[in-house]
């Protein structure tokens, strides 16, 4: 165990010596897609997605978001112009194409912001569909998401996330046997599969993770995971081959002040050369490509169990 925490560290120190970097990631690119989470579950839109005007307004298709919400939608002609009602329970929300103003119950308000048709589908601004029908709407400016009534966050140990035998992922972890147990050096019981569309989740007693995705400075691409703890490590696993052990770069650790960071990883790093403690100096870590890897695999010392998402970017 001694000796593996040893050849982690060499490894980690390994990989930033390469890098060479100190302070933030230069370049990143801030995430342009717009996501709504209903009760702290992403929404699926199949065609026509959710998006943010020049005013700064999220606009989103109503009848996919109304109806999530329990309202009920109906459309209508008048004076030429097309009118959209939502109704939930004691509550009615009608809005006319081409006008910002809309009756909530009753009472007009002035959004600001057009109701508009796009790619065959009615866009309307989410606030005032969702506080029209008495629904809690935050937006998160760091990831652009829409949080809209609960933001309690799953968590990893909820019995929807079925635990897993390691024996079934033994083609990942045959050819590093030190990467099977945790920090406290307990082996794990088990692996849990997640898929991007289940973030935001908590591991078990540990970090939140919000999200992932690559983002390129420097000419290098990078894995960007935003969550709540800083120096979360990731592992890469790839069948028949040794897991790529991916730590965290400390120097470009971004806080966004919100009580969630963003950690940054390399995706080819010379600290592959180390494998099983030891160090193979004609290995050519070059050559990784990270679509290679099936699953993004997550460990904490304060579980007992491995998290695992499949690849998002295969």
């Amino acid at each position: 165990m001694k000796q593996w925490i040893k050849t982690m560290l060499t490894s980690v120190l390994t990989i930033s010596m390469c890098l060479g970097l100190s302070g933030t990631i230069e370049g990143a690119s801030p995430p342009t897609q717009v996501e709504v989470l209903l009760n702290a579950k992403k929404m699926n839109f199949p065609d026509a997605k959710p998006f943010q005007d020049g005013q700064g307004s999220v606009m989103v298709p109503i009848r996919f978001v109304s109806e999530a919400l329990g309202g009920k939608v109906s459309h209508s002609k008048s004076g030429g112009k097309t009118v959209v009602e939502v109704v939930k329970g004691d509550d009615t929300v009608t809005m006319t194409v081409g006008q910002t103003t809309a009756l909530v119950n009753g009472k007009s308000k002035d959004y600001g912001t057009k109701v508009i048709l796009k790619q065959n589908r009615t866009f309307v601004p989410l606030r005032l569909v969702s506080e029209g029908l008495g629904e809690k709407v935050e937006w998160d400016k760091v990831g652009r998401w829409v949080w809209i009534g609960s933001k309690g966050i799953p968590n990893s140990d909820d019995p929807e996330f079925k635990l897993q035998p390691m024996s079934k992922f033994d083609a990942y972890y045959k050819k590093s046997t030190n990467m099977n147990t945790n920090m406290k050096g307990e082996l794990y019981k088990g692996v849990k599969l997640i898929t991007p569309n289940d973030l935001p989740i908590k591991l078990g007693e540990g970090p939140t993770l919000y999200s992932i995705s690559m983002e390129k400075s420097h000419g290098k691409d990078y894995l960007a995971v935003r969550g709540t703890e800083s120096g979360l490590p990731i592992y890469l696993l790839v069948k028949n081959d040794f897991v790529k052990h991916r730590g965290a770069i400390l120097s470009a650790f971004e806080d966004h002040g919100d009580g969630t960071g963003t950690n940054f990883h390399g995706i080819k790093v010379r600290g592959d050369k180390f494998q099983n403690g030891e160090y193979i100096e004609n290995f050519d870590w070059t050559t990784f490509n990270l679509n290679t890897a099936d699953y993004i695999a997550f460990g904490s010392s304060h579980m007992d169990y491995i998290v695992a998402m499949i690849n998002p970017f295969k």
